[in-house]
């Protein structure tokens, strides 16, 4: 675990749903990444994640960052990956396999950057404890970093909110001036995520535990372009639309269909029943993220779409083409 000297855990974001305004705010990207301690205070050089995992050993390009701290430092910041212009996640997880040939020919293939938003310590001086106006300065005096811009500039701010897709951020990071690092802490630090939405198919439902007379998530899919269909994640059912929902879909259950729908569950209901649907029905969804082939998240049922047919469903929803004249990761550091 990191040094007693460290500030740690790191900082955390509460999410809100507007930038907040005025002249007491710095505005920072929300990086697609791990977040990272990269700090030398212990005996070695080490890269912890916001959970006292280290990274280093998944991340060994960035060791040579080590030779640019003083002895006893820490900088917190974004691991990041960006490929074609853009911040790729996928790209982060693959990253984390237990086989070192696989991590070493992966860092040679498609290295990853530390982005630093913040330091701790320096050459054994606690900077945690200033102001964060007085860190930033010090963080824009580093030299050989990867530096992630901060702007007092909402309308500069917005702009990034408005391209996030096209780089592939998280959203934008708001931080009260005049205030310390307060480690593991919500406060004064806010978070604003831009959700888009799409167009889908249901696939599937999954059933209450042990009865089947209530309809708990619609299973959603996109077709490709070969004609087959994707399961690409779930959208809950709740009690407001569940009438609604019996209606519309259970004429359309599939009992003959044998696909399931696995998925990873960190809350222990992947042992829930599913059954098929006829693909017919198609809604409207909200989402933040695209991870490989699946929302990263639950969705937010939106709206019944009658309008649509399910075949008009593609891809091409969560992944458009790109716009050649779309900023890229590298025009945003500037």
């Amino acid at each position: 675990m990191p040094a007693a000297n460290i500030p740690f855990p790191p900082m955390e974001a509460e999410l809100v749903r507007e930038l907040p305004e005025g002249d007491g705010w710095q505005y920072e990207p929300k990086w697609d990444g791990f977040r990272g301690v990269l700090e030398n205070a212990g005996d070695e050089l080490a890269l912890w994640s916001r959970n006292e995992r280290p990274l280093l050993r998944y991340f060994p390009e960035l060791r040579p960052l080590g030779e640019l701290l003083p002895p006893n430092s820490a900088l917190d910041g974004e691991i990041v990956i960006s490929r074609d212009g853009a911040l790729d996640f996928d790209a982060m997880q693959m990253r984390l396999h237990p086989a070192e040939s696989r991590i070493r020919r992966l860092s040679g293939e498609i290295p990853a950057e530390f982005v630093v938003f913040d330091m701790l310590v320096w050459n054994g001086e606690p900077v945690w404890k200033l102001p964060l106006e007085e860190r930033r300065a010090r963080v824009e005096a580093l030299s050989g970093f990867r530096l992630s811009p901060a702007t007092r500039d909402i309308a500069e701010a917005r702009g990034w909110l408005e391209r996030f897709e096209a780089l592939g951020l998280d959203g934008v990071i708001a931080k009260k001036l005049g205030v310390p690092y307060l480690p593991g802490s919500r406060d004064s630090v806010v978070k604003i995520k831009e959700h888009k939405s799409a167009d889908v198919v249901v696939v599937g439902v999954r059933w209450k535990k042990g009865d089947r007379s209530a309809i708990a998530t619609l299973l959603l899919g996109l077709y490709r372009e070969d004609g087959g269909l994707d399961y690409v994640g779930s959208c809950a059912v709740g009690a407001k639309m569940r009438k609604e929902v019996e209606e519309r879909v259970r004429p359309l259950l599939d009992e003959s269909n044998e696909r399931r729908f696995s998925e990873p569950n960190r809350w222990g209901t992947g042992d829930l029943e599913e059954t098929a649907v006829r693909p017919e029905v198609v809604v409207e969804v909200r989402y933040d993220k695209v991870q490989g082939d699946r929302f990263r998240h639950g969705t937010k049922f939106i709206r019944w779409r009658e309008d649509k047919q399910a075949s008009d469903c593609t891809w091409r929803e969560l992944r458009p083409p790109r716009d050649p004249n779309a900023p890229t990761v590298d025009e945003l550091f500037g």
